[in-house]
């Protein structure tokens, strides 16, 4: 029995083409077999279903066929993969029907880890690290500076791995050929499949002389210094990823950073969704009399207007003095609760004048 690939990326049926990208996106990062704790197994799982479910075809087929989708058709004589019909070699371009055209060499090599050659190296590893900013800053949006250290470009041979004035020679692993091919069991039967050779990096040839400062590698440790624009608005938790700023490879496209953003709580406010929240203590008086009081905000201060006979615990509402929306125009508000302050002790001046205030009967 098939599995369910709906469950697999932890969605709805009726999930959108961004929601279920959404999912898969997470979930591959989770489960990446280089990353610390990655499956593989499950990461090939997750990366199968969004292969169907990502293709409005195919899913609409697996939503027609259920759990059969990967079975034959009965009464048809052919599969759920009805697109792939009469075609002569895995290699080729296919339409999708939809106009979406794809590669079946690339589907299998993600089915069953396989690489086909792209004249470059596989992706460098994908780092992650966190990042505390204030309250103010998380309104504000802020530019922060992290450094890391990790595996960067040589310098000296410019990530080739070669001294600058060696010779090249035939690599002797691939003869020449710059990949190296295997022969797969699938459930389409035996399928070659072709990764990029490890030795020359898809080159075909090495380097006679080694680079004496990365020894062949293409990459050295060393301590770098990014900039990270945080957007106003970022909620506690949320991911930054910045493209082509992970760990280097040789020849190869290096990997990602992932920013986890962090933000301090404040002894004065409280974020709810896109509003703030604050308590604003005020004595007797100015609750029976009313007044105009400051209130301190996250970017600077504002006048209030108590009303007369108000009661404690009145939230009053100051409108777009929140969090700027993230992902829209606009802001949310900041709400301050106003809390009348009971004096404990009073002088007999005070007490008298209170007994005479309960004579009126207020």
């Amino acid at each position: 029995m098939s599995e369910d690939y709906y469950n697999t990326l932890g969605v709805d049926k009726n999930a959108s083409a961004d929601e279920i990208k959404k999912a898969f996106r997470k979930l591959a990062h989770k489960y990446h077999p280089d990353k610390k704790g990655g499956d593989e197994k499950k990461f090939k799982e997750i990366n199968g279903a969004y292969q169907v479910l990502s293709n409005p075809q195919k899913r609409k087929q697996y939503d027609q066929f259920g759990q059969t989708f990967d079975q034959p058709q009965s009464g048809g004589g052919s599969d759920g993969f009805s697109g792939f019909e009469g075609f002569s070699g895995f290699n080729s371009g296919f339409s999708s029907g939809d106009g979406v055209e794809f590669d079946l060499g690339d589907i299998l090599g993600d089915f069953f880890g396989g690489n086909k050659k792209t004249g470059r190296t596989a992706k460098g590893r994908d780092i992650q690290a966190d990042m505390t900013i204030e309250f103010l800053e998380m309104i504000t949006g802020v530019e922060k500076e992290i450094e890391i250290l990790k595996n960067s470009v040589c310098d000296n041979c410019g990530g080739t791995g070669a001294d600058s004035k060696s010779e090249q020679k035939i690599c002797s692993t691939c003869s020449g050929k710059g990949e190296i091919k295997k022969i797969r069991q699938t459930m389409f039967g035996a399928m070659q499949t072709s990764s990029v050779c490890p030795d020359c990096n898809g080159e075909g040839k090495i380097a006679s002389k080694k680079c004496g400062i990365c020894r062949g590698t293409g990459v050295i440790e060393k301590k770098e210094k990014i900039e990270i624009k945080i957007p106003a608005g970022i909620n506690d938790g949320e991911t930054i990823r910045l493209s082509g700023k992970g760990e280097a490879t040789k020849k190869g496209e290096a990997g990602d950073l992932y920013i986890i953003i962090r933000i301090k709580p404040d002894a004065e406010f409280t974020r709810v969704n896109d509003d703030i929240k604050t308590v604003k203590r005020i004595k007797l008086t100015q609750a029976i009399l009313g007044d105009k009081i400051e209130i301190d905000t996250p970017e600077g201060k504002v006048r209030l207007k108590i009303p007369e006979g108000m009661e404690s615990g009145t939230d009053f509402c100051l409108r777009s003095k929140g969090v700027p929306h993230l992902r829209s125009f606009g802001r949310g508000d900041l709400i301050i609760k106003v809390i009348v302050t009971i004096p404990k002790r009073l002088t007999r001046a005070q007490k008298k004048l209170v007994k005479e205030l309960e004579k009126e009967e207020l």
